[in-house]
């Protein structure tokens, strides 16, 4: 299918051919019939992607800042790697579209065939099919054209400014800027009953908020007018759909408007507040949240966890629905806005128009598509170009997955290897597939993971997809008698780990390799400690402490269905790390974490964990959320007989006594050398690089470290 895109690291537009998206449970997968251009907010993004680093930089100090922070704790080298990863990613532009649901999923609240119009960055987009969530998607009524619902997204927004201003029948109200979210809130506010003066420096565009209802305009002195036309009163409120940095809309609202009104800003405009003006009049300045309330919730907009009626009247969704019946009653009009329309495949000379190379007036851009009769998918499967093969070597690899971690750590160690031929990689939305494929040498992208599994030239795959997802994928692979390596964590429930155990066992006369990344044990200070405590006569004491920052509540990683927690999705590789140093089987586990009653913490990544092993060893790791960022990540000490071994962020290891010789260089966290004994493993059918015992410990004792954190006592390792 086709989808547009844009570099963020050059600026470069194009028309990608991408695989048709996945399907999941909680949405639906929609044929585009139309989507909606945003002027304002498209333009912003295609213009920043075309400045240089420098010019990106100075746009956005705060990303700038995070980068600094992560080159503190995490070293230079893999923090620039991760961030060239991230500046590779295409964009794909749009945000407001309508449609045909051709696959609903089972808790996506929609069936094949129903018409809907679909909101938001990443989802709703422009390309001819797009996997949207159920809350951000609303039914179509009768009558009304797709083109008219591509608009559902901009109209939200409109309507949720009208709401801030909290306007009764009879107001009189202003609105500074008619551009395509002024008309539409005009509409909207003549819709509700009230008087609405309109102000744009545009003539045309005055002109036509007149004709969608405008009762008076003005192309400048909005403040005299406003109050002519309030009987000197000055207006009840003033919604600001401007899209400038200037600080004029604001000082003229708070001009216009009465003692005691309401200034409501929607669009982007400076925010440097007036505070006389608003003090004397004792002014209520309000900020819209886009589409409305959900809006930035990843419950409510990803996993669809919709708010209670009763308590929150009116969502995105729900905004979005109310626009589509105002449509349908031809209170508003969006289709008097379009002056372009542009089929997909002409789809970029709408963003020449908006880059000023076009010398045309626009407002509403507008983009078709196709329509076949049977409206069904596109393909799921896109063949790459055979000219940028990176390897082609005997051992047939894909990959499930295609995240910053992935695209800029393990591919690339799999991509130089002359023994590895890459094959397939699939991901969820097929363009980020795409794109690795083309820059990798992978030779299709899929977004159907069977079809990938069933491709006969891929006898392993690795798999870098959202931890909830890992054992269901290991066990169809397993099933397909492919050797597998996961990202951490194995899996994030018992239930999941004891369906693994028997998936392992029926895939053990094929010969097939399971390894999970636990890459901090293929390191070379790993390998040194563990070769310096080999013939000790003495239980070793392992402390390990890890600066691991802040990951927010409501981050995937936090989500129990999801992510499992940070506890089962990343102490694991620590616990790991203990178990191959001490070199014997955990025995019991005790755990404490901070206690707060913070709602930005959660108080499971503070804690202190204890590990005792059946050799008499101990290991204490502190994983810490809260230490500072100029603190390098990792740090260990490891001591027996007389000796200690400090481990300083895998950039160097020193012993303390006896004659063993020290590590030191770049970073090296193991990730070429666990790929290097993965690879081998497949490639010669010896043991596997971990035994799946170790694994099944690893992740038990991740287990136990929860359970003692629920039971405040320690917990045996069965």
């Amino acid at each position: 299918m086709k989808q547009i895109l844009q570099s963020y690291r050059s600026g470069e537009l194009w028309l990608a051919d991408v695989p048709s998206p996945a399907p999941r449970s909680g949405g639906a997968v929609v044929r585009t019939a139309a989507s909606l251009v945003s002027a304002g907010t498209e333009r912003m993004i295609t213009e920043l992607a075309k400045k240089s680093l420098l010019g990106k930089a100075r746009e956005r100090p705060d990303l700038v800042r995070k980068v600094l922070d992560k080159i503190q704790t995490e070293g230079l080298v893999p923090t620039l790697t991760k961030v060239f990863a991230k500046l590779d990613t295409p964009i794909p532009l749009g945000y407001s579209c309508a449609g045909v649901v051709v696959e609903a999923g089972t808790a996506g609240g929609f069936r094949a065939g129903d018409r809907v119009a679909c909101a938001g960055a990443g989802y709703a987009t422009h390309a001819e099919c797009n996997y949207v969530p159920r809350n951000l998607c609303a039914a179509i009524p009768p009558g009304v054209s797709f083109e008219d619902a591509s608009y559902a997204t901009v109209g939200a927004i409109a309507l949720q400014g009208v709401r801030q201003a909290d306007l009764r029948l009879g107001e009189t109200t202003a609105v500074i800027g008619l551009g395509l979210l002024g008309l539409l809130t005009v509409q909207l506010l003549k819709a509700s009953g009230c008087r609405v003066i309109g102000a744009d420096p545009d003539p045309a565009r005055c002109e036509l908020a007149r004709e969608l209802g405008a009762d008076e305009t003005v192309t400048g002195g909005l403040a005299e007018a406003a109050l002519a036309f309030s009987a000197g009163y000055g207006v009840d409120a003033v919604l600001i759909t401007a899209a400038t940095p200037s600080n004029e809309p604001i000082e003229v609202a708070a001009e216009a408007c009465r003692p005691k009104g309401r200034v409501v800003v929607v669009g982007l405009v400076g925010m440097d507040v007036p505070r006389d003006a608003f003090y004397k009049k004792e002014l209520d300045l309000r900020l819209s949240m886009s589409y409305g309330p959900g809006r930035y919730d990843p419950s409510y907009e990803e996993s669809g966890h919709d708010y209670p009626y009763a308590y929150v009247r009116w969502t995105e969704q729900r905004n979005m629905q109310a626009f589509l019946e105002l449509v349908a009653a031809g209170k508003v009009t969006p289709s008097r806005l379009t002056t372009h329309r542009f089929p997909i495949d002409d789809a970029l000379d709408a963003y020449r128009l908006l880059g000023g190379q076009a010398k045309e007036r626009y407002l509403g851009i507008v983009i078709e598509y196709p329509q076949p009769a049977d409206v069904g998918l596109p393909s799921r499967r896109v063949d790459l170009p055979a000219a940028v093969r990176a390897t082609a070597g005997t051992l047939g690899t894909g990959f499930i997955g295609a995240g910053n971690f992935a695209k800029s750590v393990l591919i690339p160690a799999l991509a130089k290897r002359s023994d590895v031929r890459l094959t397939g990689v699939c991901t969820a939305t097929g363009m980020s597939g795409v794109e690795t494929g083309k820059k990798h040498g992978f030779r299709f992208a899929v977004t159907d993971v069977d079809a990938l599994l069933a491709d006969a030239d891929t006898r392993a795959v690795f798999i870098a997809t959202q931890h909830h997802t890992h054992a269901p994928m290991i066990r169809r692979a397993l099933a397909a008698g492919r050797h597998v390596f996961v990202e951490k964590p194995l899996c994030t429930t018992p239930d999941e780990l004891a369906g693994l155990e028997e998936a392992v066992q029926a895939a053990a006369p094929a010969g097939t390799c399971l390894m999970v990344g636990f890459n901090r044990r293929f390191s070379p200070h790993a390998r040194a400690i563990r070769e310096a405590f080999a013939g000790r006569t003495s239980p070793l004491v392992v402390n390990y402490r890890v600066n691991a920052g802040v990951a927010p509540p409501d981050s995937w990683v936090q989500d129990p269905d999801r992510g499992g927690g940070r506890i089962v999705g990343e102490v694991c590789h620590f616990v790991d790390l203990a178990e191959f140093l001490v070199d014997s089987p955990p025995e019991r586990v005790s755990a404490a974490s901070i206690r707060t009653t913070d709602r930005r913490d959660v108080a499971e990544d503070s804690v202190v964990i204890t590990i005792e092993y059946a050799d008499g060893s101990l290991a204490t790791i502190q994983y810490l959320a809260h230490g500072s960022n100029k603190l390098p990540k990792e740090r260990g000490e490891v001591s027996a007989d007389g000796v200690t071994a400090v481990l300083d962020n895998y950039t160097q290891t020193a012993f303390f006594g006896g004659r063993h010789r020290g590590v030191k260089g770049s970073q090296d966290k193991g990730f070429d050398a666990e790929i290097e004994a993965f690879v081998r493993a497949v490639r010669d059918g010896g043991a596997w690089p971990i035994p799946f015992e170790s694994l099944v410990r690893t992740t038990r004792v991740t287990f136990a470290i929860l359970q003692s954190l629920r039971d405040g006592c320690p917990i045996r390792i069965a």
